[in-house]
């Protein structure tokens, strides 16, 4: 049977995959987007709220504007950020970031993982981006290009095979591409709550050591909340009753948002950091989560991952002369523009990270005056605020 052809293949729907794929078919690349799931992207329903939201930045929101993904999402459904503060492991030790003082109207977008995967699988249904089921189960690689076999036995024949297939990476390993993995022996605790006070459109995060506390604006009054925890911690927490966990939150809150009712039952999902060093191979390229993982704190994962998906859209349909969309010059591109925002944000999680679990009053009080003199400075401020939101 002769293989299909195509200029990309990627192997994975979830949100960074799929988002890939419409791009590249908006501006008529041949692609080929394949996804393990029995439908490709999940939808939302009316009236229930994801527990997963994630913090879309400014620049993810253009990306998505771009391909036309932002119209087709519910506004009603969305909560601009308009301010974060961040909390020491110390009493006093505080650090804010404003919107205003940072010119922009919002420093991120909170919305329901669901609902955005719904609007990039109608966007999807627009552009001439073929769907296979697989999942990938072989690789051969030559100079012309790939053939990427899926489990049906059909082989798709592509100049570039793209990863997209999160942590566990299946054409990672087909690649034979090494990846760094280091484990937080944690969890992510996450559920969703009404609220007795309103929280303007603040982000709060709190540092309990190596734990992490954070609450995020949702539409009306509700919050979601992501709390990074040691193993044990998280699974007592987990195993608390509805309102034994809203008392807990709002106990580690210091009761700023009054009292909380659960809406969304809780779930967590391990937390561990992971990078490729290098995310290129022959007529191979990873993205988002296949190529980079890393802790939560930030909320920035999902974003590296549009990011990636947008410079490599960039990449292959700016390409000038060259011909050969996997060509290993173009692929070279994509790892210079990519390399510095990944690496960036890899160091300053883990740092952060490592350095609030850190034991002993030295260190929290080394951490805690850096938090209180980054307060005293606007201007670096401003300069940490534009950068995470680009």
């Amino acid at each position: 049977m002769k293989a299909s052809t195509f200029d990309i293949v990627i192997a994975g729907g979830g949100l960074v995959g799929a988002s890939c794929a419409l791009a590249l078919g908006r501006r008529g690349v041949r692609t080929a987007l394949i996804t393990a799931d029995a439908g490709l992207l999940a939808t939302t329903q009316a009236g229930d709220w994801d527990a997963r939201i994630y913090a879309v930045s400014p620049a993810s929101m253009r990306f998505l504007r771009n391909i036309g993904v932002w119209s087709r999402l519910d506004v009603q459904r969305i909560a601009p950020c308009t301010r974060m503060e961040i909390f020491g492991d110390r009493d006093g030790a505080h650090l804010a970031f404003d919107a205003y003082e940072a010119g922009t109207t919002a420093l991120a977008y909170m919305l329901e993982s669901r609902a955005l995967a719904a609007a990039i699988d109608e966007a999807l249904q627009s552009v001439a981006c073929v769907v296979r089921r697989g999942p990938v189960v072989g690789l051969n690689r030559d100079a012309g290009g790939a053939d990427v076999v899926l489990a049906s036995g059909e082989s798709l024949r592509c100049a570039l095979l793209v990863g997209a297939d999160g942590a566990a990476s299946g054409v990672r390993e087909l690649a034979g591409m090494q990846a760094q993995r280091h484990d937080y022996a944690s969890h992510a605790v996450v559920a969703n709550f009404s609220i007795g006070k309103p929280h303007r459109g603040c982000a709060c995060q709190w540092f309990r050591g190596a734990d992490v506390l954070a609450l995020l604006p949702l539409p009306g009054n509700r919050i979601s909340m992501v709390w990074s925890a040691h193993e044990a911690e998280a699974h007592r927490l987990l195993a608390l009753a509805e309102s034994a966990l809203a008392d807990a939150v709002a106990e580690a809150s210091g009761g700023r948002l009054g009292r909380l009712e659960l809406v969304t039952p809780a779930r967590s999902f391990p937390l561990a950091r992971l990078h490729v060093a290098d995310p290129v191979a022959e007529r191979v390229v990873l993205i988002g989560d296949a190529a980079h993982v890393v802790h939560p704190l930030a909320g920035q994962g999902v974003n590296l991952g549009f990011g990636d998906a947008m410079a490599l859209a960039e990449v292959i349909t700016e390409r000038g002369p060259i011909l050969d969309p996997g060509a290993m010059a173009l692929l070279r591109r994509y790892r210079r523009r990519r390399a510095e925002p990944i690496l960036a944000m890899l160091a300053m999680t883990h740092g952060l990270h490592g350095l609030f679990a850190l034991p002993g009053g030295l260190p929290r009080f080394f951490r805690n005056t850096g938090l209180n003199l980054l307060r005293r400075v606007p201007v670096v401020r401003s300069m940490l605020a534009r950068q995470a939101m680009s």
